[in-house]
């Protein structure tokens, strides 16, 4: 089936064969038969990189050509920006949007082609964002996560409310790793698309003793190390490839960076430019390191670090300059990068009965990243036996085996609390038996077909809990969201941690920073640092220093009480961000990475915020403290900065000079001029600054598109006296 004939705009057509695409693949040219130009539905259950993203493409502009408007729905933050990348440059408009949960950004609603996250679009739904109702064609990737523990209620719920809101919506489903994609096609209403061809040849083998074993043949790997993994790499490297190396932790993923680095020794005029680019922009010894490993041609990758240094990691691998990565898991949970050998080192990793296996699913997530498209002549995806006889297990456990089947999240109270509450809050349902009519529509309800009664009385004890709690009103069997529970839920946060927050706001507490911090650190929203033994005396010496500042008691039973040192510490890390320790020392002390200071500093933010939009509600004087905390964890300042950090322009690290050089307030900005802030700032940002505080500027420059101020930066000087500081977080 040829490009040129098919029924979607020239401005795609030409995209596409400008790339080389001249015909569909097998699975593609199934999916047109199957109907996605008529506007059926479609759940796609075919491998990675056999052009599951093409299909929804060539269906969505197909859509917007006939007046649709399209939503595209990911997983993670960084595929959001991958496909908005991907989609844009093609003839039509293509809006991102990932954060800031309480907004209706009205402004995506001018675009042909939306990319958000699950959440953003549920935010968005209770919001009530109008441009939902106009779209006609929702693309859900990776839709196996509606299994997932943590977020396949939200990604499920989402779906049944555009159906609801849309009903003649289209729908398109992708994975490549669902056990059960009939039950998930009978939800949906879809055509089902199975396919196990791939554009390069897969193959999966054990290696075991210098060879790597398949199903039909066995390969010798050179042994130039004594390391087994290091071997399999350095074979592939050495015929061309690249190659990725998935371990368990981030230790790991960095020693085995090194250790790759050093055998490699590549030299790269593309390397060394990387490499200083991540140097400069270093602010810990992470940073750092990763720039020496980049320089010889190996990196790592995990949530530890910065973005702009993920960034120049995935970018020098797609360009082929660095040859190898090591990362957990996070790499393999949709990013576009794939290598001619993948190698899962570590199949087996902590949880929380000590160390378990990892689903199957996980795995051919991870083997499906093998064979580059028009690049490699196959793909290989190794396991690496321990013992000899574990080699026959690996194959069955792994290998033959099939991915899990998806299971629907939505019988968990705790999930189904909030979902609820939205529902009635945004109008969804306005009586039990509506809300029992949409929990029927669910993908949970598909799953127990005939089991009424089970859904039924989950459902009645939810609302029970949520009136209870004042959230929800009943009057003549209509409910209704109050005026606290329709809050809650357009802030977007879990119904526990409003109660939780109201609570203390109620006892009308005496302000502290330190208060609201742990407060919020022991929600079920902030996910917490670990401990480790050298811990808890920092955290005691702490609690000895702060305890009468904490609006929460300290618990007696010793489970209780590890998972409070869990949210002082995170309290702590937050509280040193907003004293303008340096990141660095942060990381130290608290044994984390830049990335974590961001997401640590990112969902405080928004629990901050969230907590001083309840305070208006039930503490009224305790708004305003609370809402300049906001700020200060935002940016990372002192108190005395807050006057200086609302102009546009103006961060921590400026903010600071600024304020060493006597210049407090605005109006001593306006008075000292464009002469005086020039070698502080610079000349443009000058003239912006004084422009804004009021003073008069000949011309006022065009701003710039970004501060200059790094996440976690801060003057030596500003730190402060507590120790150094232990724990981990291993993703």
């Amino acid at each position: 089936m040829k490009v040129t004939d098919l029924p979607i705009p020239e401005p795609l057509k030409k995209s596409y064969t400008t790339k080389g695409i001249e015909a569909l693949y097998p699975p593609q040219e199934e999916a047109v038969r199957r109907g996605i130009f008529e506007g059926k539905n479609l759940l796609c259950a075919i491998p990675t990189a056999s052009g599951k993203t093409i299909v929804a493409e060539m269906a969505m502009h197909r859509q917007v050509a006939d007046g649709g408007k399209c939503l595209y729905i990911v997983p993670l933050r960084a595929l959001a920006t991958e496909k908005y990348d991907d989609f844009s440059g093609k003839g039509l408009s293509v809006g991102v949007a990932t954060g800031d949960l309480d907004r209706r950004d009205a402004y995506l609603g001018r675009n042909d082609i939306v990319v958000a996250t699950s959440e953003k679009v549920d935010s968005l739904l209770r919001n009530r964002a109008p441009w939902l109702a106009e779209i006609t064609l929702l693309v859900v990737d990776e839709c196996h996560l509606i299994g997932s523990e943590d977020r396949g209620a939200t990604l499920e719920m989402v779906i049944a409310k555009l159906r609801h809101k849309n009903p003649e919506m289209q729908v398109i489903a992708l994975s490549a790793t669902v056990g059960n994609p009939g039950a998930l096609a009978g939800w949906l209403d879809a055509e089902l698309v199975t396919s196990e061809w791939r554009p390069v040849d897969l193959r999966e083998g054990v290696y075991w003793q210098g060879a790597v074993h398949f199903e039909d043949h066995t390969r010798a790997v050179p042994a130039v190390s004594k390391d087994n993994d290091l071997n399999l790499c350095l074979d592939t490297v050495a015929e061309g490839g690249q190659c990725l190396v998935f371990v368990n932790s981030r230790r790991n993923a960095e020693a085995f960076a090194k250790r790759a680095a050093s055998k490699l020794k590549l030299s790269d005029p593309t390397l060394d430019a990387a490499a200083e680019r991540i140097e400069q922009g270093a602010t810990t010894e992470l940073g750092r390191t990763l720039a020496r490993c980049v320089k010889g041609g190996a990196a790592f990758h995990h949530a530890g670090l910065a973005a702009a240094e993920r960034r120049e990691v995935e970018d020098g691998f797609r360009t082929g300059a660095i040859k190898v990565i090591s990362s957990t898991p996070t790499l393999a949970a949709g990013l576009n990068l794939p290598a001619r050998r993948v190698i899962v080192r570590d199949y087996l990793r902590f949880g929380q009965n000590g160390m378990a296996r990892i689903p199957v699913g996980e795995y051919k997530q991870m083997a499906g990243r093998a064979g580059r498209p028009h690049l490699d002549p196959y793909g290989e995806a190794v396991l690496i036996a321990k013992r000899e006889s574990d080699s026959e297990d690996l194959f069955e456990t792994y290998i033959d085996a099939l991915p899990e089947e998806v299971h629907s999240q939505c019988n968990a109270e705790n999930a189904l609390r909030s979902h609820i509450l939205s529902l009635v809050a945004t109008g969804f349902a306005r009586s039990r038996t509506e809300v029992l009519g949409f929990m029927e529509t669910t993908f949970y309800a598909y799953e127990h077909q005939g089991r009424r009664s089970t859904i039924q009385e989950t459902v009645e004890r939810v609302i029970d809990d949520l009136i209870a709690a004042e959230m929800v009103d009943e009057l003549d069997e209509w409910l209704e969201g109050t005026e606290y529970g329709t809050l809650v839920s357009r802030l977007y946060i879990d119904p526990r941690t409003a109660e939780a927050v109201v609570d203390a706001l109620r006892l009308r507490p005496a302000y502290a920073d330190v208060g609201v911090l742990e407060l919020l650190c022991e929600t079920p929203d902030m996910l917490t640092l670990f401990l480790r033994k050298d811990d808890y005396e920092v955290v005691d010496r702490f609690l000895a220093e702060r305890r009468d500042d904490l609006w929460t008691g300290v618990p007696y039973g010793y489970d209780d009480l590890e998972g409070f040192f869990q949210s002082v510490k995170t309290a702590m890390l937050l509280l040193n961000w907003a004293e303008e320790v340096t990141d660095e020392m942060i990381c130290e002390r608290f044994n984390v990475g830049p990335g974590d200071i961001h997401n640590k500093v990112e969902t405080a933010v928004w629990l901050i915020h969230a907590t001083s939009r309840l305070a208006h509600l039930f503490a009224p004087d305790l708004e305003k403290p609370i809402a300049e905390l906001e700020i200060r964890v935002k940016h990372g300042i002192k108190r005395e900065l807050l006057p200086l950090i609302r102009l546009r322009g103006i961060g921590r690290v400026r903010a600071r000079r600024l304020f060493n050089a006597g210049l407090v307030t605005p109006e001593d900005l306006r008075t000292a001029g464009v002469g005086r802030l020039t070698p502080i700032l610079g000349e443009k940002t000058a003239a912006r600054v004084v422009a804004q505080a009021g003073g008069k500027v000949d011309e006022v420059p065009e701003p710039e598109s970004v501060d200059d101020e790094p996440l976690a930066e801060g003057p030596g000087e500003h730190q402060t006296s507590l120790s150094a500081f232990g724990g981990t977080e291993n993703e």
